[in-house]
């Protein structure tokens, strides 16, 4: 749980950067040394040399472990879950969220920003491996910890039904409250633009989940 320990200690420290971004009024950190102006667009419209904050890189560097584990969630439906339902949202969940990482790596990418948090190795995060012992202890923006993912694993039918419902509101709840303070305090117009449709998405999901649970 050493790695559990040690991603607790970089999101409590991301987090912080995030509100300090905010009380700065979005400084321009395109003159800063790893936060550049990107090189190249990596979302239809983004625009290569807008400039970006603190905010910003926590925002991505969050956000992309967060849908790494929201897609690992949704690849044990196939094969567990009962419900049409689930097994259908579930492959949205997926198809919705790999590009989204493929893009929030782009940023910081372009940024030359790490690819993870300072002290987390993002490298080991494979969707394999995530929500055992990798994630944490599930503090992060509602994240699962490992002992609810391996419930979860064991789970079948109706019971994995629940589970999985249960725990992916949660999971997009604190997805939605990281894109709530990009948009408060991030300058990147692509990444809050981004933010935006993760809100308007996961909140739709969100009441989704809710009609299913409620008919169980």
């Amino acid at each position: 749980m050493k790695r559990t320990r040690v991603l607790t200690a970089a999101i409590g420290a991301a987090a912080a950067a995030a509100v300090l971004a905010g009380c700065g009024g979005g400084d321009d950190m395109s003159n800063m040394p790893g936060h550049g102006a990107p090189t190249s667009a990596s979302q239809p419209g983004a625009n290569p040399q807008a400039a970006n904050n603190a905010a910003d890189v926590t925002f991505a560097q969050g956000m992309v472990p967060h849908h790494e584990q929201a897609i690992e969630m949704s690849r044990l439906a196939p094969e567990r879950a009962q419900s049409e339902e689930v097994k259908n949202l579930a492959r949205q969940i997926e198809a919705a969220q790999g590009p989204e990482i493929q893009t929030l790596t782009g940023w910081l990418r372009d940024w030359g920003a790490p690819a993870s948090m300072p002290g987390m190795d993002h490298g080991a995060m494979g969707h394999g491996d995530i929500g055992h012992g990798d994630i944490g202890n599930g503090d992060m923006g509602g994240m699962m910890s490992d002992t609810e993912m391996q419930q979860l694993e064991r789970a079948r039918g109706a019971e994995f039904d629940r589970q999985f419902l249960t725990l992916m509101i949660k999971h997009h709840e604190g997805a939605v409250a990281m894109a709530q303070t990009e948009l408060t305090s991030g300058q990147f117009p692509a990444a809050k633009q981004l933010a935006q449709q993760i809100i308007d998405t996961q909140q739709a999901e969100i009441e989704t989940m809710r009609g299913l649970l409620s008919q169980g």
